[in-house]
């Protein structure tokens, strides 16, 4: 037991319950605990198997390699559209943790052996992902734009991609676009 993950979990006022139960399964499965990225993680040989991780309307264990897993009981979520590998089993209450406690071993046990196989999750490529129709009609109308954006790298092409595909009105992915332009023109990344 890693006393950053008991300090972790003692700051938590609405999952307290629910992480509490989960580390138990996981740490009974020998891995390794952690504190990263702010939250309870838990890795074979250094590499990250799961973590822990509670949000406003449910907390969760996340699976690094989760695309991988079988789910036979249908109970992993892709928690964005983007996200590629990791795949979770969210709760609401510590009587769920209880009722899936035997699923989540299973599922831990095969993402241990997932990673002992040295399995990689098939990570699409920056081309493969559908470019909002904001960004695309920009490019469509400027050869400068869109010789800008071909010569981004992959990683800050997808970054963009992502960030102005997440806004649900279309106004509100154009002005995205639009206020970015310059930047791209630039050869700068979103964070750059």
């Amino acid at each position: 037991m890693n006393p950053e993950v008991d300090a972790f979990l003692k700051r938590q006022d609405r999952w307290r319950a629910e992480l509490g139960k989960l580390r138990e399964i996981l740490l009974a499965s020998g891995l390794t605990e952690d504190l990263k990225w702010g939250h309870p993680c838990y890795a074979l040989g250094g590499k990250n198997v799961a973590l822990l991780h509670g949000f406003k309307e449910y907390c969760a264990v996340l699976f690094h390699k989760g695309a991988l897993l079988k789910d036979p009981e249908g109970v992993l979520v892709q928690q964005t559209r983007n996200v590629q590998a990791a795949r979770q089993i969210r709760f609401t209450d510590v009587r769920e943790v209880a009722r899936l406690e035997k699923t989540v071993k299973a599922y831990l046990r095969e993402a241990i052996e997932i990673e002992r196989a040295g399995r990689k999750v098939p990570f699409k490529k920056t081309e493969d992902f559908e470019l909002p129709a904001e960004l695309e009609s920009r490019l469509a109308a400027s050869a400068r734009l869109k010789a800008a954006f071909a010569a981004l790298t992959p990683g800050r092409q997808r970054a963009y991609i992502f960030h102005f595909s997440q806004p649900k009105l279309s106004k509100t992915r154009a002005a995205r676009v639009d206020r970015h332009v310059p930047r791209i023109l630039a050869g700068l990344g979103l964070d750059d």
